[in-house]
């Protein structure tokens, strides 16, 4: 897009502003940071710690930036400190990851509604009549959609004991790579490649579910996903290199990764050494294929009564090893290339 094509700017009167920032609050501004955590009964020093781990700006001790929210929010999160859903030792890193994930929807959708009130003939009017009527409702399904989640969550963990006692668990972890990510960001522009990478995570993701996973997070050009049964992240994995390989199928290509063992879940994400054995298949992958570790290979291949591994008349997929693979990190890292089995 060229600079005369390019949206000019969206101005808007300070009243304007000044009002949005009163709707959201639920009143205009008016108390100090000091009486904000006086009136909640918090010392100032934590006040200032939890705004800071959410990532909420810096106010000097006389602006009037803070509403009678900020305060019923302090004396929430002193109430779960109290109660020790917040020990202290946690606070800090639960916190951070609250404000960084909602920091990232509430900047997409500033930016959506935003871009909507742009298009109006008088946009300032425009964009308090969204915000009131669309912001209640999407407060609404945000609530919604994280007590679906929380559901899901609580029955994961009861599921499996050991996540809870010891906050590890045995699962698969799997990595999926766009093969080619950075010449095909050169071709697109911003809008395709928006697109096109949407499409891949909204793809992945869908079938991941639909496998009882779980997609941690995307990273760029990679999906990073768990699921319990190694089985299932097989079937995922291939399925997604057979559309990459599928030239009328506009899904990308692909190498994936998989590793299964022990896995520490902390605040939504995973850790230990079967991820970093995951993520070294991964980069050692070619295109189009999967790799996997010992423990995919152990818990999917049938042996016989001396533990040697023996075909199976219908197997689901044939596998064969590859020279140890050299990744930082691990002395040595057995690998198995993944195929489906042709009947």
């Amino acid at each position: 897009m060229s600079a005369e094509e390019a949206t000019p700017p969206l101005e808007v009167p300070a009243e304007v502003a000044e009002a949005m920032e009163a709707f959201l609050l639920g009143e205009a501004p008016g108390l100090t940071q000091h009486e904000v955590a006086a009136r909640a009964g918090v010392p100032l020093e934590d006040a200032m710690a939890l705004w800071h781990q959410l990532g909420f700006p810096h106010h000097s001790d006389e602006d009037r930036a803070f509403a009678e929210s900020d305060v019923e929010a302090l004396r929430l999160a002193s109430d779960l400190v109290r109660m020790g859903i917040l020990p202290p030792e946690q606070q800090a890193a639960l916190v951070r990851t609250w404000g960084r994930s909602y920091a990232r929807l509430a900047e997409w959708q500033a930016s959506l509604l935003v871009g909507l009130a742009a298009e109006s003939d008088d946009p300032a009017t425009h964009l308090a009549e969204l915000a009131t009527d669309v912001l209640p409702r999407v407060e609404a399904l945000q609530t919604y959609v994280w007590r679906r989640h929380l559901a899901n969550a609580s029955q994961h963990l009861l599921e499996d004991g050991a996540a809870i006692t010891i906050g590890e668990a045995e699962t698969s972890v799997c990595f999926v790579d766009i093969v080619g990510y950075t010449a095909q960001s050169r071709r697109l522009d911003g809008a395709e490649l928006v697109a096109w990478v949407d499409g891949f995570e909204q793809d992945t993701t869908t079938l991941v579910v639909d496998h009882g996973g779980q997609v941690i997070k995307t990273i760029g050009d990679e999906v990073l996903f768990t699921v319990a049964d190694p089985a299932a992240a097989v079937q995922i994995a291939l399925a997604l290199t057979a559309r990459g390989d599928d030239e009328d199928d506009p899904f990308p290509a692909v190498r994936v990764g998989i590793a299964h063992g022990a896995v520490v879940r902390r605040l939504g994400d995973v850790f230990g050494s079967t991820v970093n054995a995951a993520s070294r298949l991964t980069s050692a992958a070619r295109p189009g294929s999967v790799l996997v570790d010992a423990g995919v290979h152990e818990a999917l291949v049938a042996r016989d009564e001396d533990g040697e591994p023996e075909e199976q008349d219908g197997a689901a997929w044939r596998f064969r090893r590859l020279r140890r693979i050299s990744a930082k990190g691990f002395r040595n890292l057995e690998a198995w290339r993944v195929r489906a089995h042709e009947m």
